[in-house]
């Protein structure tokens, strides 16, 4: 009796297929699409940053046409949907124009201190000895002072404007990146296959881009995007005292300042930019804290 060899198409049907693997940033995935409130929130951001990039064609109105017929008028008050401010402005217009000016000074100053801060803290995880010291010694005094007081400090030292309130922003977000960086960095550095890459000969760039870099960018990226929030807090709050940009420049910051002297004519007018403020702060914190939860995964 002769053994029958198996057909291509019996193999075939009788082959289990290979399970599908996710990877790190899939199981990130998969956690982060049945998390409904960052999802919700994550919605919101991203119509707002459309509403700030297509401004042109969403405002109703020129953001600085002014008309002292129309000054300090209510919610809803014929074609100005949210009323006007004390020179007659549509406020809708300055909302939507104003978050190009929030959002870049959110957003930029992070971007350029995760870079900056970024790379100062993995060099000196990596480094240890006197310069790991050298550096964070030095961030350390910046920790010293409260990070609305320095910001308040070197803004009024450079003088207030677009550039000089992001350079500012960016020089206050360096120490608490830096920080992160280094301990992320610290840890990394004496796990086993820094070790391993080290005997194979591998060079020191090349442990830093291909091992340390990788696994220290999952806490500075989730630590980065609670920032955002702080950042436009900060920035808000150099333009309410006059250290941001300068008037007539639409900015939610700026739009409170000069709102607050008519707050008992029009309370509710001159409160909406601080509920823009709130709402995109509280956005992008939930969406940070649920970013957080999904990066975490352990397998």
């Amino acid at each position: 009796m002769s053994d029958v060899p198996a057909t291509p198409s019996l193999i075939a049907q009788t082959a289990s297929p290979a399970p599908h693997v996710r990877g790190y940033w899939g199981n990130v995935w998969n956690r982060l699409k049945y998390d409904q409130v960052t999802l919700f929130f994550l919605i919101l951001i991203i119509a707002i940053i459309l509403s700030a990039v297509f401004a042109p064609w969403l405002a109703p109105f020129d953001p600085n046409k002014s008309s002292m017929a129309a000054r300090l008028k209510p919610v809803m008050f014929k074609s100005f949907y949210l009323g006007t401010d004390e020179q007659g402005r549509d406020i809708l217009s300055r909302l939507i124009w104003g978050g190009r000016t929030s959002l870049v000074m959110g957003i930029s100053p992070v971007f350029l201190a995760t870079v900056i801060g970024g790379f100062f803290g993995v060099f000196a995880g990596y480094a240890g000895g006197k310069l790991n010291t050298a550096i964070m010694r030095t961030m350390d005094v910046f920790f010293a002072f409260p990070s609305v007081l320095l910001a308040v400090a070197i803004s009024g030292s450079l003088g207030s404007g677009l550039v000089n309130q992001m350079i500012t922003l960016t020089i206050v977000l360096i120490p608490p990146i830096c920080r992160v960086a280094e301990t992320a960095t610290s840890q990394v550095r004496t796990m086993d296959f820094i070790d391993a890459a080290r005997a194979s000969g591998a060079g020191t760039m090349s442990i830093l881009f291909r091992h340390v870099l990788v696994n220290v960018m999952s806490p500075v990226m989730v630590y980065s995007s609670t920032l955002v929030s702080a950042s436009i807090l900060l920035a808000s709050g150099l333009s309410f005292l006059g250290l941001g940009v300068s008037p007539p420049t639409p900015d939610w910051g700026l739009m409170l300042s000069t709102l607050r002297q008519s707050i008992y004519v029009q309370p509710l007018v001159c409160a909406l930019p601080g509920v823009a403020i709130l709402i995109t702060s509280i956005a992008f914190n939930l969406v940070s804290d649920g970013l957080r939860q999904a990066m975490d995964v352990k397998a």
